[in-house]
């Protein structure tokens, strides 16, 4: 089994599988404590079915770059998510699944009604719940992922004060002159950004599970955010490490591997923070 797999780790479509899975696991944990923290966690969600329908819109149209559209329309969608949920009439909830249910449908649809291919199941399964088969990754979306992963860090990493204050107390925030709107718009951003890289791997449904299992594991065992940050960065990139090459060797679907070792790894934490006696909600 060691033979097989040093020989899978010198091919360049299983090093761009390795590249983009540790990438996007990295990004999805650093702001998937901050959406759990601020109850807002199911904006994944509700972005990835946005990009499920805008790619159906993008197949329909024939680009030879789907991410011209995709990127575009998760991002405006991403804003609206904001600006609607801070609406009294709309909650965020409610907001999140009138979008979601609403982009689903329509890309569903589309796929059915302009197929694209042949096999519209097999389309829509390749999308929702990622690649069977780690083949699909080219180098452009491996050097697009890396540019845009850079991105993410970067802003997180030079706004990581502000983004803690507005988290935790987003009036006082405000009181204090942070422009706490602002960090909102550029959390909802970055976030829609993150789930559009994770389409190609994971698939519209899973990329949740990547925001938030790491979040809640790392809470299960620390209590300061610097250190919970630190631990579901961590724990996602072995996770999505493990699920690869354990998806490589048994020919399981990526996507549902990763989330799999996602669960495997929160309840070891919950374990942990059962025996520390950290148990917390």
């Amino acid at each position: 089994m060691m033979e097989k797999l040093v020989w899978y780790l010198t091919q360049p479509y299983v090093q761009y599988a390795l590249i983009v899975g540790v990438l996007i696991a990295l990004c999805s944990s650093l702001l998937g404590v901050t959406l759990v923290l601020k109850r807002f966690s199911f904006i994944g969600d509700g972005l990835s079915h946005v990009a499920f329908g805008a790619m159906a819109i993008a197949a329909v149209l024939n680009l030879t770059n789907n991410m011209l559209l995709i990127l575009p329309v998760t991002m405006l969608c991403a804003v609206l998510l904001l600006r609607t949920g801070q609406n009294t009439r709309i909650k965020g909830d409610a907001a999140v699944a009138m979008i979601s249910v609403a982009s689903l449908a329509f890309g569903y649809m589309l796929m059915n009604v302009f197929p694209s291919s042949s096999n519209v199941s097999r389309d829509v399964c390749t999308t929702l719940f990622g690649s069977s088969s780690i083949l699909t990754l080219s180098r452009d979306k491996v050097w697009l992922c890396a540019a845009l992963s850079v991105i993410v860090v970067i802003l997180f990493i030079f706004f990581y004060n502000k983004i803690f204050s507005v988290t935790f107390d987003e009036a006082f925030a405000r009181a204090t002159g942070t422009k706490a709107g602002a960090y909102n718009l550029l959390l909802a951003i970055i976030i829609a950004v993150i789930i559009v890289l994770a389409m190609n791997l994971v698939g519209s449904l899973l990329i949740s599970a990547l925001v938030i299992f790491p979040a809640l594991s790392a809470m299960r065992v620390f209590r300061s955010f610097k250190r919970v940050t630190v631990c579901a960065a961590i724990l996602s990139v072995v996770c999505a490490l493990i699920g690869i090459l354990v998806s490589i060797l048994a020919g399981t679907p990526v996507g549902s591997t990763i989330v799999a070792v996602d669960i495997v790894a929160f309840a070891a934490c919950w374990l942990v923070g059962l025996v520390r006696g950290g148990q917390h909600t």
